[in-house]
């Protein structure tokens, strides 16, 4: 649990979070999770352009799977994960010592306000954790502080909803007719980094250069069958169905298995997504 962690004021909730129920979700699905973006994986990892000797920080590592990957890479170099969820740490760590990678290291932090070693590290690299800060600019001002002069920075983070049909469908189903919350675009969330005028002025704002944005499309994968995924998407979605009455419920959930249904195919029930590829430089 975070009470032995320090974490931001401004990320309090998300700590309460990611270190509770919604991280434990993660934890206990970790190889659908990681499977549900597998069509950016390599890519993100060619544009983290990680050599052997570099010592990677991964922001909002999760259950790990990127961090072991970046260590496989630098296998003369270093990877450390840092996230808010114990449990997920605990998975990684485990991970970890599976595979023997002892250049592959877990800690739980947040990352806003963590004292990182100055220049500790050569690249930075966040697959879709980078957007949930209180403060991104004090967050990736802290990260980039622990880049050396010049490090390199790369995040994988989802284009607008409008553009990603699996969230898109999910919602509209949920929703049940109601018009669901939406956010402030600055709030943290997943689409918080969604702007790409506002991704450029968080980073520049901390001190990076060269920010550029590449758009890629991908499937998201939500199971082998619809039984299965729709269990699963009940567990990642079912905050949405908070106020409807039984009924309501009931029309809902059944909007949602039919939408899973029109995605079954012979690869799985797969929906269109979008995120964009983030580079930048910390200023020399």
């Amino acid at each position: 649990m975070m009470n032995a962690v320090r974490v931001d004021p401004s990320n309090t909730e998300q700590a309460r979070a990611w270190d509770g129920d919604e991280g434990a979700h993660w934890a206990a699905n970790a190889d659908r999770y990681d499977r549900s973006v597998a069509d950016y994986q390599v890519r993100f990892l060619e544009a983290s352009s990680i050599d052997p000797s570099d010592r990677v920080l991964d922001i909002g590592c999760g259950t790990g799977q990127t961090t072991l990957d970046a260590a496989r890479i630098a296998r003369s170099g270093s990877a450390l994960g840092v996230d808010l969820s114990g449990e997920m740490i605990e998975i990684a760590k485990g991970r970890a010592a599976g595979e023997g990678l002892g250049n592959a290291t877990f800690e739980q932090a947040d990352a806003q306000i963590h004292p990182f070693e100055a220049g500790g590290f050569d690249v930075a690299i966040s697959r879709t954790g980078a957007m949930f800060f209180g403060d991104p600019v004090a967050a990736f001002t802290n990260i980039g502080r622990a880049l050396r002069p010049a490090g390199r920075l790369a995040l994988l983070t989802w284009q607008p909803v409008p553009d990603n049909e699996w969230i898109r469908e999910i919602a509209t189903a949920m929703a049940a007719g109601r018009e669901l919350p939406t956010p402030p675009p600055e709030a943290p969330g997943p689409f918080s980094f969604s702007d790409p005028g506002r991704v450029r002025s968080i980073l520049t704002d901390a001190g990076f250069r060269e920010v550029s944005l590449e758009p890629m499309t991908g499937r998201m994968y939500f199971g082998p069958a619809a039984e299965e995924a729709y269990h699963f998407l009940v567990g990642v979605a079912g905050w949405m169905l908070k106020g409807l009455d039984a009924d309501g419920r009931s029309r809902a959930l059944g909007a949602l298995r039919a939408s899973i249904d029109a995605h079954e195919s012979a690869d799985g029930v797969t929906y269109n997504s979008a995120t964009w590829l983030i580079s930048a430089k910390r200023a020399p």
